[in-house]
């Protein structure tokens, strides 16, 4: 009896019929299943969000020595992102034509911080870590300074450069 007529009469039984019909059924699920997997794991890869200038005020709302907290639209939000779509940095006006941005959040675990004026601190609330104004560690488990974002101004704008995850520059 040759190969191929063994693997037709094994097909032609129940056993063989039954057995095709779960592979199928398991490998189309398998299918199903790996997609969606595979393509969030590739998405960043082939669809990697680039780093946008954003307006975040007019020079002239900023005073010098200032630190404000501006918000922004996050990379990559969608309109039904709602306030999850939204980021914040803390923007500083160093003179008349040079900005500091820093990221608002803890390079500890991304609490936000809070700007304390008086002491010129940062301020994490969630584990106690404290940031000088230049945005050195001063305190607490904070391992990094500060993320900062790049700043510039065009037509009376400032700009920050946004990253879908704050970076040092």
């Amino acid at each position: 009896m040759s190969l191929t007529s063994l693997s037709r009469q094994y097909l032609l039984t129940r056993e063989g019929f039954l057995t095709l019909i779960v592979l199928g059924v398991g490998g189309l699920a398998s299918l199903v299943i790996a997609i969606p997997i595979v393509g969030y794991i590739l998405s960043p890869l082939i669809l990697a969000p680039k780093n946008v200038w954003r307006d975040v005020g007019k020079v002239d709302s900023f005073s010098i020595g200032e630190t404000k907290l501006v918000t922004f639209p996050a990379v990559g939000s969608q309109p039904w992102s709602g306030t999850t779509g939204i980021q914040g940095a803390y923007l500083r006006r160093d003179s008349a034509t040079k900005f500091t941005a820093f990221s608002m959040y803890c390079t500890h675990l991304g609490c936000p911080l809070h700007w304390l004026p008086v002491p010129k601190i940062f301020l994490c609330p969630c584990h106690g870590s404290v940031f000088t104004a230049d945005g050195t560690v001063a305190g607490g488990p904070a391992p990094l300074p500060l993320f900062r974002y790049s700043t510039r101004v065009t037509r009376g704008q400032v700009q920050i450069k946004t990253h879908p995850i704050p970076v040092s520059t």
